[in-house]
């Protein structure tokens, strides 16, 4: 079943830059049963549209396959640097590297840690 094109997908050409280098953080216990280059586009759909994990289309893996995989490759190395990052790099994208949840959360994040700075770190406003 063939699916239809998305503008934040990339190229086969451009995929088969990166593929190397998403391979490389597979554990290699049984043979993969996923095309990664769905895999990939699907993260880049995620990360251009900010839906939910729970909410891709149906005609891209399960949410869950994407999502591990999402989660393997956005684990930083010893430099801070993650390999989706390098390969988010690598194939050009333009867009955001990050999920719409995860900027939320820093923002969060930021904020609270800025009221605890403060000294306003309790609930006491709300």
């Amino acid at each position: 079943m063939k699916r239809k094109k998305y503008a934040s997908d990339i190229s086969r050409e451009k995929f088969a830059e990166i593929e190397p280098l998403l391979r490389s953080v597979r554990r290699r216990t049984k043979p993969a049963t996923v095309d990664l280059y769905e895999v990939f586009c699907a993260v880049l759909y995620v990360l251009r549209t900010g839906c939910q994990w729970r909410l891709l289309p149906s005609e891209w893996p399960k949410w869950q396959t994407v999502y591990a995989y999402f989660a393997k490759w956005s684990q930083p190395d010893h430099n801070g640097v993650s390999v989706l990052e390098r390969a988010l790099k690598k194939s050009g994208w333009r867009g955001p590297y990050e999920t719409g949840a995860q900027r939320q959360q820093r923002v969060l994040d930021r904020g609270r840690a800025e009221r605890e700075e403060h000294g306003h770190g309790g609930a006491e406003g709300l």
